[in-house]
């Protein structure tokens, strides 16, 4: 494994990565109200509007004290509209440049390895070609199927997709249309413009279960998950569209439909979410063995540790 270079002298950008349930919003906020940093939302799905607890955006965590923590990419476009990695990547970038034009801290946070991936190994998104003769043809196939073919014909790019791209139709038809137009070689890395720090939250597997179970129970049955999906349905947001969004949104739905009772609903639920939080596990291990250096912290002063370090390294003041 070769690890990658570090120029000192490029922006700094943070990067807070984990599976879900590992407490990185919690740790994002309080190193933002320390550091002067704004969060940046690396999640695929917390960009969908009303979209709040199924994805965990917890917003109300988003203050230390009286102060606001400044946050981007969440709630931008209506859950019935599609939202791909390219547009994601262009908006972070964005979202980046503005924070470090103000002085400020960018703090990327998520769950999601592609869109993380994306933006620290600066994929070359942008001028892949929009149309293929097969789009159509593959938009009319099952996810499933969509999949199957990915991993057929590119099996290390389908191990780095997410339970979310998974199950998206459009989203995997636009995957093999990258693949088959320009070669994922293309999509692949190029120098990035920004010095990213990342660090990481990892839990034992047994507390991991616990914590993934502990938080879904307070989403049913304080937070009002059922409800949140119920409300999203007539809005318009189809069945099959939740379908697609996977974990929550999926299980929840097929209880709405008579599919699962409430019982067989947080059961499976509950070992889905622990899977997919041991395939996000194997996926932050794969990018390491790339040549990605994550430092593993257990709390926050391991990680205030880090970044004095790295702000030390060089010379830049912290405001």
């Amino acid at each position: 494994m070769r690890t990658k270079k570090i120029n000192n002298n490029k922006p700094r950008v943070l990067a807070i990565l984990g599976t879900t349930s590992a407490g990185k919003t919690n740790l994002a906020v309080q190193l933002a109200a320390q550091f002067n940093g704004e969060i940046v939302s690396a999640d695929s799905r917390q960009v969908y509007k009303g979209m709040d607890i199924g994805t965990g955006k917890d917003l109300g965590e988003y203050k230390v004290g009286r102060k606001k923590i400044p946050y981007h990419l969440i709630d931008i476009v209506s859950p019935k509209s599609q939202f791909d990695l390219a547009q994601f990547q262009r908006k972070a970038f964005e979202a980046i440049n503005n924070i470090l034009n103000r002085g400020k801290l960018p703090i990327v946070v998520g769950g999601s390895g592609l869109y993380l991936q994306a933006l620290v190994d600066n994929y070359r998104l942008e001028n892949v070609k929009k149309l293929s003769p097969e789009r159509a043809r593959w938009e009319k196939m099952t996810a499933a199927d969509l999949f199957r073919l990915i991993i057929k014909k590119k099996p290390d790019f389908a191990l780095r997709l997410n339970n979310s791209d998974k199950n998206n139709v459009r989203r995997l038809a636009r995957y093999l249309e990258i693949i088959e137009t320009d070669g994922v070689e293309k999509v692949g890395r190029r120098e990035s413009n920004y010095n990213f720090l990342i660090l990481g939250l990892n839990w034992p597997d047994d507390i991991l279960r616990r914590r993934i179970i502990q938080r879904l129970l307070v989403r049913l049955e304080k937070e009002g998950l059922i409800a949140e999906v119920e409300r999203l349905n007539r809005e318009g947001v189809s069945w099959k569209r939740l379908n697609d969004f996977g974990l929550e949104y999926r299980f929840v739905s097929k209880h709405l439909l008579g599919e699962l009772s409430y019982q067989e609903m947080v059961e499976k639920l509950g070992v889905a979410l622990y899977r997919f939080a041991k395939r996000q596990k194997t996926w932050f291990r794969r990018w390491e063995k790339q040549g990605t250096k994550i430092y593993w912290v257990k709390d926050i002063l391991g990680a205030e540790k880090k970044i004095k370090k790295w702000f030390d390294s060089g010379k830049l003041k912290i405001k």
